[in-house]
């Protein structure tokens, strides 16, 4: 059953609340995300009147925010971006390899959300790409996509990036493609282990340059007797990495990155209900198979976990490495292409881009230009609505 709320519902109720209880202490990006999210798709951003002209119907539609945190605007955006990863998929088997910042060092992250992102990344390409090249696992220059994922099913902060990772790379001299062995991609605990190794050695960095912020129940870690005391527990704890094994086809890939890279960190479809100050919604509990349950938390906390997940101002949570990066593309990816026998699309920049009824009816079957009473006219541009006064500032 549709659930009759959504974010933007709680935001609109209680965030004129919560933003008053937080006062100067709430981040811009925040204010400006929720801002956002309540005026979706209302007259606060505008919008066009369409008339049919077979019979006449009516009909105003609002524009929509176009927010990357908002759970109603990723549809669209997420199908342009999966058909120009269609072009640059290549016919052999992917697998899925996933790296986890430890528990310790998210506090700090979430005050030094940039820093340590960028370090996040950082460590995963090098890591994935030194041990590639390394002959004793595959000595081959691969490519992956990698997206950033910041929340666990509770909301909890969990920073984590997924790895995208075609089952082999090109050779030094690029005249060859060399796979990996059949299910089997590179060492998880090797993996695991450079990891840590490459992410403390930008952290320890950071630290002696004084970029890094220790403010609140991190003020401790100022004090470098207690910074390194961290460091050696890091160290000798396990780091988790893990590497599912590949997908099926190409198809199985295309539906795993369209679940992945545009989400948000929840949905509106997972909303219970909200009301006497608190709001549920459902989670799927990893430590117990992986079972459906309902949370309830209180409005104001339901909504801080949701802003913990604001990315920082044009941070780039989908980068793509090696044969799959931008610069690659018309070389080292068409030449990938081609020894695989595959089309080799990857450079082709010349197509029609859709507009977005013409996506829309592609993807869900429903055609917004036709009208929805009498089926048979067409929905005619009558008048454009300019935007109205927002009750927040941008």
């Amino acid at each position: 059953m549709k659930c009759s709320i959504e974010v933007a519902d709680i935001f609109r109720v209680y965030g004129r609340g919560y933003r008053e209880a937080r006062g100067d202490g709430m981040p811009l990006r925040q204010y400006r995300v929720m801002n956002a999210i309540e005026i979706c798709r209302t007259s606060a951003l505008g919008g066009h009147v369409d008339v049919c002209d077979e019979c006449g119907l009516m009909r105003i539609s609002y524009n929509s925010c176009r927010n990357r945190h908002c759970p109603k605007c990723q549809c669209l955006d997420k199908e342009r971006w999966l058909e120009s990863r269609k072009r640059e998929l290549l016919p052999t088997q992917y697998f899925h390899v996933v790296f986890t910042l430890p528990e310790k060092l998210r506090a700090i992250a979430l005050r030094n959300q940039k820093l340590i992102y960028e370090m996040l990344f950082r460590a995963v390409s090098e890591t994935l790409k030194e041990l590639a090249s390394d002959e004793k696992y595959l000595g081959a220059q691969i490519g992956f996509i990698a997206v950033l994922h910041t929340w666990s099913q509770t909301l909890i902060d969990h920073p984590h990036i997924y790895c995208i990772v075609p089952g082999g790379g090109l050779s030094p001299d690029g005249a060859r493609w060399i796979s990996c062995r059949d299910a089997f991609f590179l060492p998880v605990k090797v993996l695991s282990r450079l990891f840590r190794g490459k992410f403390l050695h930008h952290f320890k960095k950071t630290y002696k340059s004084g970029e890094l912020s220790f403010t609140g129940k991190i003020e401790c870690f100022k004090e470098k007797a207690v910074f390194d005391e961290l460091l050696s527990d890091l160290y000798k704890q396990e780091w988790v990495v893990y590497c599912k094994p590949p997908f099926k086809n190409a198809e199985t890939v295309m539906d795993y990155l369209g679940r992945y890279t545009h989400r948000v960190a929840i949905s509106n479809d997972r909303l219970v209900k909200m009301g006497e100050g608190r709001v549920t919604f459902r989670y799927r509990d990893s430590d117990d198979y992986n079972r459906i349950k309902l949370m309830s938390l209180e409005v104001f906390e339901f909504i801080r976990r949701f802003l913990l997940h604001v990315l920082p101002d044009g941070f780039m949570k989908i980068r793509h490495y090696g044969i799959l990066s931008n610069r690659n593309k018309k070389d080292k990816l068409l030449r990938c292409q081609e020894l695989l026998g595959a089309s080799g699309k990857s450079g082709e920049c010349g197509d029609k881009k859709e507009s977005w009824e013409e996506l829309l009816f592609r993807i869900t079957g429903i055609d917004p230009r036709l009208c929805p009473y009498c089926g048979k006219g067409r929905m005619i541009l009558r008048q454009k609505l300019q935007p109205g006064r927002s009750r927040y500032p941008p």
